[in-house]
């Protein structure tokens, strides 16, 4: 591996995964995409395929029961930013899904966290827009996610050691719409962040117009997890020596979800308070 890229590795074995059972109100939640309703048994089945997955590549699940007074709620990721020495409660920018992060604030704190911090009013921050290589945060400020909100994050990173940087979005919901860190110094981006300055230090591999979706791709332990049906990414991320394990998550693209979205993907250190303990 290239010296230049070292530093970059995200040096973290995760060894939790928390998810969220879909709701029944799945068909209410938001999107900007026109592939229809999703299919809620459909949805449903994929999900658990998600967690094998996920169960597969080494951690612990923690399954979270259906919320049915948030829609979206199965998108766990834009509820809190998780590190290995705090975790970090967003605001989030839409307002149908305000509230959904008390929730799972409480099982953070309960199960897994000492150290709990919170991004307030007037700031805005959504996971979906917090993407990290090494100890570095890229910030996308979007329509979920504003300077308050990235300001707020920046400073508390920063106290606990971490650096961070914001990235302004143009076209993308989410800054990991549209760029995923794969390891080695690479990434996968698509459109408006291929040649985005904040990320030529890295290697990039060019998602193509007609797999966009699969920019949004996640590392879970050295194995690469990619949205399934998208032959050109998942041959180019084989030619960078990197396996690949596909995972079909079509009813959750119909309101704008992707792979990350799905999970809050973490390591614990010193913020331990229970290795493990699973709700159902």
């Amino acid at each position: 591996i290239n010296a230049e890229y070292m530093g970059m590795e995200l040096g973290i074995k995760f060894t939790n995964v928390i998810v969220r059972t879909p709701c029944p109100r799945l068909s209410e939640g938001l999107t900007t995409a026109s592939l229809g309703l999703p299919i809620y048994d459909k949805a449903l089945l994929q999900h658990q395929q998600y967690i094998a997955t996920l169960e597969k590549c080494g951690v612990h699940v923690t399954i979270l029961e259906a919320d049915n007074d948030f829609p979206d709620s199965t998108f766990v990721e834009d509820v809190a930013v998780l590190t290995e020495k705090c975790a970090i409660i967003t605001n989030p920018g839409a307002p149908s899904r305000k509230g959904e992060e008390c929730k799972v604030e409480k099982v953070l704190s309960t199960l897994f966290y000492k150290n709990i911090e919170r991004i307030t009013s007037p700031g805005s921050l959504e996971g979906g827009d917090i993407f990290r290589c090494g100890s570095h945060f890229y910030i996308g400020l979007s329509s979920r996610t504003n300077e308050e909100g990235a300001r707020q994050l920046t400073s508390i990173l920063k106290s606990y050691g971490y650096t961070a940087s914001p990235v302004k979005l143009s076209t993308m919901l989410h800054l990991k719409t549209g760029i995923s860190y794969l390891g080695n110094g690479i990434c996968l981006a698509y459109g408006e962040l291929i040649d985005h300055e904040a990320f030529k230090k890295y290697k990039i591999i060019k998602v193509d117009e007609n797999e966009a979706y699969a920019a949004n791709a996640i590392n879970v332990n050295g194995k690469i997890l990619l949205p399934a049906g998208n032959p050109k990414t998942k041959k180019e991320i084989l030619n960078a020596g990197l396996e690949v394990i596909e995972v079909d998550t079509s009813e959750f693209r119909k309101i704008d979800g992707g792979l990350s979205c799905l999970s809050l993907r973490f390591c614990l250190q010193d913020n331990l308070l229970h290795f493990y303990i699973p709700i159902t």
